[in-house]
């Protein structure tokens, strides 16, 4: 496992680059597979909360992957974290929810977590992955919620100017908290932007922790390996 087969599996082709991007700075030997199922996020819309056929499909991408020798999976889609969490039964390598490794860091961090989503659903999901967290270490935290809107559309439009504008101005409203998470992988690009522009809080995103989580979990299966 010195160079761990890492699969990576979308809803939105807009998160590929940026975790592949952290990949390469943080983790350049590890080989990653990218599986792309555009037709989740609208499923999801459509379907207004996450169904026993989609949470099913979820359990099917793990496994194929998994069959086609992966050592780890990571899912890069914050909206449907419960489907995630049957995946991770479904399979006998680690699974990995997009945000939970940036909502440990974000629980101790601050008491005030404001919550940037381009994806308003997202939204539902990853403030219950935060309330629970913060339960199980029992840490009092406030949730502030502010979503995007019309962000994604844009960077799906290719006009990535206007979206990391909407987030800036979006993120104006989350001034009062003490920590700022972008709830998508493709928000990572704004994330500069906001800090400079709010420095009293800390700019949180996904990519980077999670592929340093996966290093952490991969890197401790190889020493109950040997």
């Amino acid at each position: 496992m010195l160079a761990p087969r890492i699969a990576l599996i979308h809803a939105t082709d807009v998160a590929i680059r940026p975790i592949q991007a952290a990949f390469v700075s943080l983790w350049p030997i590890a080989h990653t597979t990218n599986l792309l199922d555009d037709s989740l996020a609208p499923d999801l819309a459509t379907a207004g909360h996450l169904t026993d056929a989609i949470t099913l499909r979820f359990v099917s991408l793990a496994r194929y992957v998994h069959n086609a020798g992966a050592d780890a999976v990571l899912f890069t889609c914050s909206a449907f974290g419960p489907a995630i969490e049957a995946a991770r039964r479904a399979v006998p390598v680690p699974v990995l929810k997009p945000n939970e490794a940036m909502l440990e860091e974000a629980v101790e961090a601050g008491q005030r977590i404001g919550l940037l989503a381009t994806f308003t659903p997202s939204i539902a999901s990853v403030r219950t992955e935060l309330q629970a967290l913060a339960e199980t270490r029992g840490l009092r935290i406030e949730i502030k919620e502010q979503p995007v809107v019309g962000a994604l559309d844009a960077l799906h439009a290719g006009d990535a100017g206007e979206h990391d504008a909407l987030i800036a101005d979006a993120a104006e409203e989350l001034s009062d908290c003490d920590v700022i998470v972008l709830t998508q992988f493709s928000m990572e690009r704004a994330a500069v932007r906001i800090a400079a522009a709010l420095p009293s809080a800390r700019v949180l995103s996904s990519p980077a922790s999670a592929v340093n989580r996966l290093k952490q979990l991969l890197g401790e299966e190889m020493k109950r390996l040997r």
